[in-house]
């Protein structure tokens, strides 16, 4: 049994549905990254797990125990909010031995317990200090420590970097991600930021109006998206539409040119449109070699971006991005010039859904 099992949860405000069906089992330690739009209803998952929120429906359960019905005050997470929810008129010693206080431990524990958190942050020098005379990214810092200092079976991370700066932001992930595998703590992070979830998590749960899009590791989900949503949302993407002419041997035609796909096309019949997602970094001017593919165009556009170039190719309805380094020594290409791209079999990644063509 995995650590925390959450079962055809489904949540409804009236009429809306903001959480359709979701599963996850999550083992002991886990870094798991809920990532999507505003809206998806990823946040609501989490406020679920919590407590905070009752599910319409499902169920979900932490080291073998059903907690579905408990209070928050009952299940034993910590939580960080993306607002810090720190108490102004409590010193920062107050504030993370605050959990501990409610909870009625000993004043020498409490003590002991908010120097270690402290040491943790690496802001030991803090703890007389009040919450508005911390920076933003202390504040952060201060809000993980008194998570943590509870010992929460499950931590939960509510977009708790979106209103940091991006330097601030791209250190304490970091720490954040250190912090959490050192204590070997099992976690739930929310965010709408992509590369948050590819550079912090074991797997990210991919989430699009409240269903579960795609469940995956960071490099499961960039290099081998499902559906057109992953594909757009996680990185940037190359989208083609072809006809199936071979759906065994993954061969489809893009503007009566053949292309083969690093698979078998599942659930496809030969004459079917389908579409085909290509990342820019997988394609290069120039004729290809064994396992690439290559397709003939001309180039619609030509942006100078200082140490790249970036080059679009049309080849009729279909259109490819790519970037190239620039160097002194090579010019770059010009606009209405005829061109080959190349890419290789493995690169193209066949997405799962049908194009729908209209009659």
């Amino acid at each position: 049994m995995a650590f925390l099992e959450i079962s055809t949860l489904k949540k409804s405000f009236g009429a809306n549905q903001v959480v359709k069906h979701f599963d996850l089992k999550v083992e002991r330690g886990e870094f798991i990254t809920l990532l999507g739009p505003s809206g998806c209803g990823k946040t609501t998952v989490l406020r679920m797990v919590a407590g905070f929120e009752m599910p319409t429906s499902g169920s979900i359960s932490m080291d073998g125990k059903d907690v579905t019905a408990l209070a928050p005050n009952q299940r034993n997470v910590g939580m960080v909010f993306q607002a810090y929810a720190l108490f102004p008129n409590m010193t920062i010693a107050e504030n993370i031995g605050f959990g501990l206080k409610i909870a009625k431990r000993p004043a020498s524990e409490i003590a002991a317990r908010v120097k270690q958190m402290l040491d943790m942050i690496k802001l030991p020098q803090i703890a007389d200090r009040y919450p508005f005379q911390l920076s933003g990214g202390q504040q952060q810092r201060v809000a993980l420590a008194r998570a943590i200092a509870v010992q929460p079976k499950i931590l939960l991370l509510d977009e708790p970097l979106s209103a940091l700066d991006a330097k601030i932001r791209v250190s304490l992930r970091d720490e954040i991600r250190v912090l959490q595998q050192q204590l070997g703590i099992t976690t739930l992070f929310v965010t709408h930021d992509q590369e948050e979830a590819l550079s912090m998590s074991d797997r990210i749960v991919v989430m699009s109006e409240g269903r579960m899009e795609q469940v995956g590791t960071p490099f499961e989900i960039y290099n081998f998206p499902k559906t057109r949503f992953v594909s757009s949302f996680v990185g940037t993407l190359n989208f083609l539409t072809g006809k199936v002419v071979d759906a065994a041997a993954g061969r489809i035609l893009v503007d009566g040119q053949e292309v083969i796909t690093n698979r078998g096309l599942e659930g496809a019949s030969n004459g079917d449109t389908r579409s085909l997602a290509l990342r820019p970094e997988a394609v290069t001017l120039g004729q290809g070699g064994e396992n690439r593919n290559t397709l003939h165009g001309k180039i619609e556009l030509v942006s100078f971006l200082g140490s790249i170039v970036r080059i679009r190719v049309r080849f009729d309805k279909n259109l490819v991005t790519l970037d190239t380094f620039n160097t002194s020594s090579a010019k770059p290409p010009q606009m209405g010039e005829e061109v080959t791209v190349s890419f290789g079999h493995d690169d193209l990644q066949p997405l799962e859904e049908a194009v729908k063509v209209a009659a």
